[in-house]
C-alpha cells in the first residue's frame, strides 16, 4: 500500500482575556502580546478587540506535535496574563460582555476594517479555532476543499461553544457564527473547478476594490491564498486542549481520507451548498443534539449517528496518521456534551453567568 503524505498542521486559537474580579472581558493593552512576542516571536498577535489574543502553532508534522504546541501556548498566555492580574478563557463568545464596551486595537488594519464594515466589525467580539492542513498540490487541495465542505457541519457541531451573547441565553449552541454572518465573504465556500478560476475570483475582487488582500475571504473553509494549505475556519474556540486536538485530528483525517480516495480515482460526492447550509444551521442551533440530514439517504438522522459514521469513514487512515487516541476523545464529547452544553448546565445549576465565566477559565487550563 502506498503511504500517505505528511499532512502538516497549523492550529490557531483565539483567547479571551478576562478580569478576575468582574469576570468581564478586559483590554490587556498589548502587554500580553508584547510579552509573548519575546518568547513566542510570531506565534502570537493582537486581534481586532483589545481583549482578544490569537496564538498559532508552528508547522506541526503530527497531531501530537500540535497538542504539545497548544499546551505550551495556552500555558504561556496564562502565565503572561497572570503577571497583569488577568485570567484567560476559551469559548466562542463571552457570556455577558458587551461589544460596545470593548476597545478596538490601535492598528491600521483594524481601523480599515472598522471604517468599511462599521458596527458589523465593532460587534464582531467572537473567538474561533482555525486549522490548516498542508497540501503541496493546490489543484488537489482545491478538489479536497470542494469535497470536505460536506463535513463542515459535523466538525462544527462538535466545537459548538457559544450559547450566550451579551448576557442572554441565545437558544443557539453556537451564536458566534450568527454574529460573524454579518461580515461579507463568510459562510460556506463557493465551488471552484480549478485553482485558476479561484485565483481569477480573488484577482477580480482585488482589482475592483472589494478587498485589498485575498485573506479577506473569510469562508468556513478556504484554500489559503498564500500558503499551500486548506484552512478550516468554522469551529468555535474550544474549552480544553483535548477538545481542540480531537477536532484537529478529525479534520486532518478527513483530508487524508479524501486524498486517499482521490489517489484511487474515486471522489466523495459534492452536494449543493444550499443543502449543506441546512446542516450548518442545525449544528449552530442544536450542536450535537437533534438531527442533521443524510443527503445520500435523503432523510433526517441523529447528529451523533452521523458523527459516528464519519469516524467509520476516516477509520482506515487514522492509525497511519497516529491520531487514534486523540480522535477517540470524540466519544467523551458525544457522551458529556460540547462546550456549549457544559456552559448551559453551569448556568442552569447556578443562574449566574459569572459562574459560567469561572467554568470557562477553569477548563481552559485543564490538561496543561
Amino acid at each position: 500500500m502506498k503511504k500517505l503524505p505528511v499532512f502538516t498542521l497549523g492550529v490557531e486559537e483565539e483567547y479571551q482575556i478576562i478580569d478576575p474580579e468582574t469576570r468581564d472581558l478586559r483590554s490587556h493593552l498589548s502587554k500580553i502580546v508584547d510579552g509573548a512576542k519575546i518568547i513566542l516571536n510570531e506565534q502570537v498577535k493582537a486581534e481586532m478587540h483589545q481583549s482578544v489574543v490569537e496564538v498559532g502553532t508552528n508547522i506541526c508534522h503530527s497531531v501530537n506535535d500540535a497538542k504539545n504546541e497548544i499546551r505550551f501556548l495556552r500555558s504561556k498566555i496564562v502565565e503572561l496574563a497572570d503577571k497583569q492580574d488577568l485570567i484567560v478563557g476559551g469559548a466562542g463568545t463571552h457570556p455577558f460582555s458587551k461589544w460596545q464596551d470593548q476597545p478596538i486595537t490601535d492598528d491600521p488594519r483594524y481601523h480599515d476594517i472598522v471604517n468599511e464594515l462599521q458596527d458589523a466589525a465593532r460587534s464582531n467580539l467572537i473567538f474561533g479555532m482555525h486549522c490548516h492542513v498542508g497540501i503541496e498540490n493546490r489543484e488537489i487541495g482545491l478538489q479536497l476543499m470542494n469535497q470536505a465542505t460536506y463535513f463542515l457541519p459535523h466538525i462544527f457541531a462538535l466545537s459548538t461553544n457559544s450559547p450566550f451573547w451579551e448576557g442572554r441565553k441565545t437558544g443557539y449552541k453556537s451564536f458566534r457564527t450568527k454574529v460573524f454572518d454579518k461580515f461579507p465573504r463568510t459562510g460556506l465556500p463557493e465551488y471552484f473547478d480549478s485553482v485558476s478560476s479561484y485565483e481569477n475570483y480573488l484577482e477580480t475582487l482585488v482589482k475592483t476594490n472589494c478587498i485589498d488582500n485575498p485573506k479577506k475571504i473569510w469562508w468556513d473553509l478556504r484554500l489559503h491564498p498564500f500558503y499551500n494549505t486548506i484552512e478550516f475556519r468554522i469551529c468555535d474556540m474550544c474549552l480544553t486542549v483535548d477538545e481542540t486536538i480531537c477536532i484537529v485530528a478529525i479534520i486532518q483525517a478527513i483530508v487524508a481520507k479524501l486524498y486517499k480516495l482521490n489517489m484511487n480515482n474515486t471522489s466523495f460526492n459534492i452536494y449543493r451548498l444550499a443543502l449543506i447550509k441546512e446542516n450548518k444551521f442545525r449544528a449552530a442551533r442544536y450542536g450535537i443534539d437533534n438531527n442533521m440530514i443524510d443527503f445520500g439517504l435523503q432523510k433526517e438522522v441523529e447528529t451523533k449517528m452521523l458523527i459516528l459514521e464519519l469516524l467509520d469513514f476516516i477509520d482506515d487512515v487514522v492509525d497511519e496518521l497516529g491520531s487514534r487516541e486523540d480522535i477517540n476523545y470524540v466519544h467523551e464529547i458525544l457522551k458529556n456534551g460540547t462546550g456549549a452544553d457544559k456552559q448551559l448546565t453551569v448556568f442552569e445549576e447556578t443562574g449566574d453567568l459569572s459562574k459560567v465565566v469561572d467554568f470557562i477559565t477553569g477548563e481552559f487550563t485543564r490538561g496543561l
